[in-house]
């Protein structure tokens, strides 16, 4: 299965960075529906689950906004327009699945997210989605946690 999750992700990362390309370039006929079936049918032989593809890229695509919020005060230095297109992608897919994925652990989450960006990204694209992802990690598990005995939640 994790095979299978791991060229879901890759489809998913080929119809978002479409997407993005696209509609950057005003292209009025563009449907997502219509590319991730597309880009799903090309590996129709290879990838079963299905659903976890079509989640992932009408998670991220319904997400975009939030998910670059998210990811803003992490990469301060990088306003999220200037972050390289795939590594952009790459990083809303992870943030994604941190937070809104459905039975992945954490650490996997970020290993495929390191492992696209080695596959797709330049040359330092995995150290800055590893860095960035790892902070995401840290910052959630923070909030989770329960305030301390002496400290009141607004010093937190």
């Amino acid at each position: 299965m994790s095979a299978n999750r791991h060229l879901g992700r890759i489809i998913a990362l080929q119809t978002l960075y479409e997407q993005e390309f696209r509609l950057e370039c005003e292209d009025k006929n563009f449907k997502l529906s219509e590319v991730l079936a597309r880009n799903v049918s090309r590996y129709k032989d290879m990838v079963e689950d299905h659903a976890f593809i079509k989640d992932l890229v009408t998670g991220v695509d319904k997400r975009a906004k939030e998910l670059d919020a998210i990811l803003q005060p992490v990469a301060p230095e990088w306003p999220i327009d200037q972050i390289a297109r795939m590594d952009r992608i790459v990083l809303r897919i992870g943030v994604y699945e941190l937070l809104f994925g459905k039975n992945v652990p954490p650490k996997v989450v970020i290993n495929e997210a390191v492992e696209l960006a080695k596959a797709f990204g330049g040359e330092n694209s995995s150290k800055f989605v590893n860095g960035v992802l790892g902070t995401v990690l840290r910052e959630q598990n923070h909030e989770d946690e329960p305030p301390r005995k002496n400290e009141s939640p607004e010093k937190k």
